[in-house]
């Protein structure tokens, strides 16, 4: 018999942690070769994780609502034959850097109190079962831990965030005890929320909770302010009208009009580069890649935010399929961690929803997000060189709100006129 550590896979470049959202099997069930073991979740995407081998699972080392890192050993297979790979202390002692050392202890015993009810469920912001573990034996109260600005994903509180503050607050007891949330925030009490009999509750989903948090995050963070611009599409809705048959028909794909857009947008950052940036303190950091996040619905209801990687590389083809191939993935849950990283600009479709325009809320660490309103036909005024007449068109709103701590009210327009430019001058007689 030999053991097999069974360890978080490498899910994208930027994917450094995963959630255990599930066990799929229990300790004594024997597991095929590339069979579901658990399920994982990270910000946005849920994933399993399958068994490199064949074999027993004989010993599970995180439960359900632990934080892992990538390459950590997440349970022990047992298998026939080969020899075994280090695992229990010596694999520990391998792999753990010299600082762990100094917590062994304290994970020790956050593995042990897992099921114990903690004090900090009154939070909405995210803790892992370590800071809570530390959190508890240093005497950390919830204000005090809500106060701890984190370095971690989303601002997420790590080992390294509370252990530092844990030497600060004993380096200056005096002060500490004085004032022991002085870095904290005041926070507003939610107003109360009577329930009758006839009312029913329904408990968030982890998704639903975890874009609450970053609505709000992204609210609090950045100045949101809106400028539209009404754009006639006649040019185009003709002439995909004319297409789709034949592009069906040579790419076995639809052609929608997103592709069509997500270009535009793609020309138009190329054009105003100081869209496609970030925000790190008091710098600003500019964007190379031109990654474009397509808001999409989930199965469940839910928004996700796939991203088009270097979407002006892309000609209208290969947009459309990428458009196509992470729309279909998101609708049948199979997008990969990574699909949902590394966006620098984003752009939602409020008008699938009939809505004619909307003030969508900025995707955090982004400065702006388009919104695209339902194309309508409406009576316009036509110029001509004979004379102006009335007509029916194609028109739409776009929508763009933008982050007004960096993209001024002439940038944030300029933008979206640019958009409205390449839409409205689109040429018909364009081949695919």
């Amino acid at each position: 018999m030999a053991k097999f550590e069974l360890k978080l896979p490498k899910m994208g470049e930027s994917v450094a942690e995963a959630t255990i959202t599930n066990w799929l099997k229990e300790v004594g069930e024997r597991i095929e070769e590339d069979e579901a073991v658990l399920e994982i979740a990270t910000d946005k995407v849920d994933s399993e994780v399958p068994s490199e081998v064949e074999g027993v699972l004989v010993e599970k080392l995180f439960e359900v609502d632990d934080v892992v890192q990538v390459g950590q050993t997440i349970a022990i297979i047992e298998t026939e034959g080969g020899a075994a790979e280090p695992t229990g202390e010596a694999a520990v002692t391998k792999t753990t850097a010299p600082e762990v050392a100094a917590v062994a202890k304290t994970v020790e015993t956050a593995k042990e109190t897992l099921a114990v009810e903690n004090n900090y469920t009154d939070s909405e912001r995210f803790y892992s079962p370590l800071v809570k573990n530390i959190a508890k034996e240093e005497n950390i109260s919830l204000e005090e831990l809500e106060g701890i600005s984190g370095t971690g994903k989303d601002n997420r509180v790590t080992k390294n965030d509370i252990l530092a503050y844990v030497e600060n607050r004993k380096a200056a007891p005096t002060q500490a005890a004085s004032k022991p949330v002085a870095a904290a925030t005041p926070k507003p009490a939610p107003a109360p929320v009577s329930v009758n009999g006839e009312d029913e509750i329904i408990e968030m989903s982890r998704m639903g909770k975890l874009i609450s948090h970053h609505m709000v995050q992204s609210v609090q963070t950045s100045a949101h302010v809106q400028s539209f611009i009404e754009v006639d599409v006649t040019k185009i809705w003709n002439w995909r009208s004319k297409m789709k048959a034949e592009f069906q028909k040579r790419e076995g794909e639809n052609l929608t009009f997103t592709p069509i857009f997500m270009e535009a947008v793609a020309k138009a950052i190329k054009d105003f580069p100081l869209i496609n940036i970030s925000v790190d303190g008091d710098k600003i950091i500019k964007r190379k890649a031109v990654n474009l996040g397509m808001a999409a619905a989930l199965p469940d209801g839910n928004l996700i935010v796939p991203v088009i990687k270097n979407a002006d590389q892309l000609n209208l083809v290969g947009m459309a399929k990428a458009v196509n191939d992470l729309a279909n993935r998101a609708r049948t849950g199979k997008l990969k961690p990574d699909d949902t990283q590394g966006g620098t600009y984003t752009v939602t479709n409020v008008g699938t929803f009939g809505s004619v325009m909307g003030t969508p809320i900025i995707n955090q660490p982004q400065v702006g997000i388009l919104a695209l309103g339902a194309i309508r036909k409406v009576p316009a005024v036509i110029e001509t060189p004979e004379g102006d007449f009335i007509g029916i068109r194609r028109k739409m709103f776009l929508s763009h709100s933008y982050d007004h701590r960096v993209v001024n009210g002439a940038l944030g327009g300029q933008f979206v006129q640019r958009v409205a430019q390449y839409l409205e001058a689109f040429d018909e007689n364009r081949t695919l």
